[in-house]
């Protein structure tokens, strides 16, 4: 059964990462572990008030298939929780690395997106955010979540898109991400 562990910070942006938790657990069996940066209660953007499984310091890489950053707009500030070590940690582990709206500012901050194509919330999102940003020839500028070297990035306004990635990347196969993305734009046609 696939592992991922969710980073949900305060004023985390409870859409994105909706489906992963609400569709990946019920449905595809994914076991996932909702984290905050010291383990205790949490409140969404929307007043959603969670208390997390765990706290961050006891992620370990070995011990999931994913890591997954939920945008906030607590990325854009100096409180933001320090993840690039724990980030580095479970790309060498060979995991999936995944980051939505402002969490892709960790990947920023962490160097990861300097040598990997990426989007984000806007083409210039990054670089005003995150001074040491260097990836802005490797910036995709789409409405769909990106993948590369086991890095999957999306702007907040894809969650499904992000979710369908973040399955395929833990192993859920093609045909039902593809059911999946078929059943969420169905009411859109």
């Amino acid at each position: 059964m696939p592992r991922i562990a969710i980073v949900l910070t305060e004023g985390y942006a409870d859409w994105e990462c909706a489906y992963l938790n609400g569709i990946g657990r019920a449905y595809y069996g994914i076991e996932i572990q909702n984290v905050a940066p010291d383990g205790g209660k949490v409140t969404s953007l929307g007043g959603l008030m969670t208390l997390p499984d765990d706290s961050l310091a006891n992620v370990k890489p070995k011990a999931f298939d994913a890591l997954v950053l939920c945008g906030g707009s607590i990325w854009e500030t100096d409180n933001a929780p320090n993840v690039k070590q724990l980030i580095l940690e479970f790309l060498d582990e060979g995991n999936a690395v995944a980051a939505i709206c402002g969490g892709t500012l960790a990947l920023a901050h962490a160097g990861i997106l300097d040598k990997r194509r990426h989007t984000s919330n806007a083409p210039d999102y990054l670089a005003k955010n995150a001074k040491t940003y260097n990836g802005n020839s490797l910036y995709v500028d789409q409405v769909t979540a990106v993948v590369d070297q086991n890095v999957i990035t999306a702007p907040g306004n894809a969650p499904a898109h992000f979710s369908a990635a973040i399955f395929q990347a833990v192993g859920i196969d093609e045909k039902t991400v593809s059911e999946f993305l078929g059943m969420l734009s169905a009411e859109h046609r």
